[in-house]
């Protein structure tokens, strides 16, 4: 199954990612992994996309593409994917179209996993990590038990810089001006399935799996 989770910053489509991966043994393609990966193994691409991290500029849709392509002709691939983070607006998701069409490999469907504004900017402004382990609470969802000390080692707990509420509020207006319009493109081609993405995550692990098993 070829398929894109959509959903805005703290929606939990990474997580999901990594659990539907692992369940239906396809890989989740991130395209800031993969980025990294091609930046360390010093390929064509990943020197195309150093000189233009180095240079301060944004790595263009054509790099981040043709390393998609390169990434989904790989043999884990062959019974699908997913793609996590990519595409983030409409440009991006006509030049996915154009190449997948040209390998007559075409998205079989779309995730969404919707969550409204407020509970979102709860989900990451409340979000402490222990600086010891690195594991990770929410003082409004999942609170340690002893505030601001990690349960597991006792570490101390702390808010990550750019989990304050401007910096979150100014993602979550990025994603809405750019990302959202996205859903009507794949409404129009009728490959979008919408879930509420919140509340416990198996039963939204079950909830994207039905999709998952109907496409």
């Amino acid at each position: 199954m070829r398929t894109v989770l959509l959903g805005a910053p703290g929606s939990g489509k990474g997580t999901q990612g990594v659990v539907l991966s692992k369940k239906y043994d396809i890989p989740q393609i991130s395209t800031g992994d993969l980025l990294r990966a091609a930046v360390s193994a010093g390929s064509d691409l990943g020197k195309q996309a150093k000189s233009a991290m180095d240079a301060g500029a944004l790595v263009s849709d054509e790099i981040v593409i043709g390393l998609i392509r390169e990434r989904i002709s790989h043999d884990d691939a062959k019974n699908g994917y997913i793609l996590d983070g990519f595409p983030r607006n409409i440009p991006q998701a006509e030049a996915l179209d154009a190449m997948l069409t040209e390998l007559n490999q075409p998205l079989q469907g779309v995730v969404l996993l919707d969550v409204a504004f407020e509970e979102l900017l709860q989900r990451l402004t409340g979000r402490r990590t222990c600086k010891d382990c690195g594991a990770i609470y929410n003082i409004h969802l999942s609170p340690s038990k002893i505030e601001d000390h990690c349960d597991a080692c006792n570490g101390p707990l702390f808010q990550r810089a750019d989990d304050n509420e401007e910096t979150i509020g100014n993602r979550l207006n990025v994603y809405q001006e750019q990302t959202a319009p996205l859903v009507s493109y794949y409404q129009a081609q009728n490959k979008l399935h919408s879930i509420a993405g919140v509340g416990n995550v198996n039963d939204i692990t079950a909830q994207v799996s039905a999709v998952f098993d109907s496409i």
